[in-house]
């Protein structure tokens, strides 16, 4: 009979943060296939948990994953951890997790500490769905592409990102959506764990303090300020070239309101949102 792999949700910082289920898991398994087997340690020694771990990350999650899955073929339990919080959120084991189900080895998650709704729970921010875009690309077109996702959706958003490059994320996300307001969470769950909020300006205003991973929660209900062009163009207007520019098939939907945006000095999110209230206004009964 085969094994199971168990995704174990490990502290994104405190390590008292963690379930008497995980904990029974973690030493009731044959072996623990976890992203920094140092840092796990930490997580095992503070537990007195002594089962054996072996490594499993970005760099050879391809060439392990085989051998892992006979282990589990051949009846061993095995525990999937990264260094913190759920792994395969931003972090490896999906294709550990993806040849063990093509293997038809049952995968149960077990669930626990999480940096996305530690950030969305503390952030103040009213939410019945959220956008996870996890980290932002580092390449200049991937980069441009993933703003311009994030400009066009609406709600809430969370993404990671890492501390040497918040303060030009920041810089490029309110160049492409406004000044919205924003919370960063830093050392979620930590001794010095700071969230802070308020709109982009007034966050790029102060020095941050970069230390470990940010969890970044943007509001997009709402832009506080809208520039002179924009102030000009009434959501019926919008609507109205909006239609224009799609009619004759010259543009999509999505390119349409990116244009529209460029033209009148708006965040892309922002067009679409007067739109849809233009929409709403034609609808209602008068």
């Amino acid at each position: 009979m085969a094994g199971t792999l168990f995704v174990v949700a490990t502290p994104i910082g405190n390590l008292e943060d963690i379930t008497i289920r995980a904990l029974r898991v973690l030493r009731e398994v044959a072996i623990i296939a976890a992203e920094d087997t140092r840092r796990t340690a930490q997580l095992l020694a503070r537990h007195a948990i002594a089962t054996p771990t072996t490594s499993l990350h970005a760099h050879n999650e391809r060439r392990k994953a085989p051998a892992l899955v006979q282990r589990l073929l051949a009846g061993q339990d095995i525990a999937l951890v990264s260094d913190a919080g759920t792994p395969t959120i931003s972090d490896p084991g999906h294709e550990l997790v993806a040849a063990a189900i093509a293997a038809c080895i049952r995968v149960e998650p077990i669930p626990g500490p999480s940096a996305i709704l530690a950030a969305l729970t503390a952030s103040g921010v009213q939410f019945d769905s959220f956008s996870f875009l996890g980290f932002p690309p580092t390449r200049s077109k991937d980069r441009k592409t993933w703003l311009t996702k994030l400009g066009l959706l609406t709600g809430t958003v969370v993404f990671f990102e890492a501390p040497h490059r918040i303060e030009r994320t920041l810089r490029d996300l309110m160049t492409s959506i406004g000044d919205q307001h924003i919370v960063v969470g830093r050392e979620l769950t930590k001794m010095h764990e700071e969230l802070v909020r308020g709109p982009i300006s007034q966050i790029l205003s102060k020095p941050l303090k970069t230390r470990g991973e940010l969890t970044v929660v943007v509001d997009i209900g709402h832009i506080t300020e809208l520039s002179p062009a924009a102030a000009g163009a009434s959501p019926k207007s919008l609507a109205h070239e909006l239609g224009e520019l799609t009619n004759d098939g010259a543009f999509s939907r999505r390119q349409a309101i990116n244009e529209l945006a460029r033209r009148h000095g708006m965040a892309p999110n922002a067009v679409y949102a007067a739109v849809e209230l233009a929409k709403k206004s034609v609808s209602r009964p008068t």
